[in-house]
């Protein structure tokens, strides 16, 4: 996919009912915090200023709606794990996410983001364990991976392919390894992209 002529921030929400009205297909990016999903989202459209990047784990607590005129809303879900943040705080986040992931129409992809240079965390393989009994559609993302060498990258993609993977889905999940420095795994990803939006535009409006 070319590079979107506009990106448009659309509004963040606190809550289901300041969700904005479902009108393009949605693709949301969940994950643990500090994982990288504001600065894929920047990568993924060539721009440096359209999601706050902010070093500090668990800083975005709401969520935040990017549209892409004519094409489809990205949707960037507050990180979840090590946030230091009172305990209610998180399980609103909590709340928040799963009230979206369960009850969005619109929704046609779910990326599910992971940092490829640690093990298989219990966090995120119940996000993953979620998705799929909800039956959405969604995608593994290995993010960082230029933070370590090929034959590590490889190493490690192979570890969290192998629980991350697999899914008890008619469809196989699609894997990938990315990095905001180089643009690896970009093109691929917006392959993914692409097919479920051509999809969710075929089938019947829920």
């Amino acid at each position: 996919m070319k590079k979107p002529q506009s990106v448009e921030f659309v509004k963040s929400a606190q809550s289901a009912p300041d969700f904005p009205p479902p009108a393009e297909p949605e693709v949301a990016f969940v994950g643990r915090s500090n994982v990288g999903k504001s600065t894929l989202l920047n990568t993924l459209v060539a721009t440096k200023r359209m999601a706050f990047v902010s070093k500090t784990p668990g800083r975005t607590q709401l969520i935040n709606f990017f549209r892409i005129p004519s094409e489809m809303m990205l949707v960037d879900l507050p990180g979840y794990g090590f946030a230091k943040a009172p305990r209610s705080v998180r399980e609103h986040w909590e709340t928040l996410i799963t009230s979206y992931l369960f009850e969005r129409t619109g929704l046609c992809l779910v990326l599910l983001l992971v940092d490829i240079r640690r093990d298989p965390m219990a966090s995120d393989q119940l996000v993953r364990d979620m998705l799929v009994e909800a039956n959405l559609a969604h995608a593994v993302v290995a993010t960082k991976a230029d933070k370590l060498s090929k034959s590590k990258v490889r190493q490690q993609r192979n570890k969290l392919q192998a629980v991350y993977g697999p899914a008890e889905t008619s469809e196989e999940v699609p894997f990938i390894t990315f990095s905001a420095v180089t643009n690896e795994g970009r093109k691929e990803l917006w392959k993914v992209i692409e097919t479920h939006l051509h999809a969710s535009k075929r089938a019947p409006r829920k």
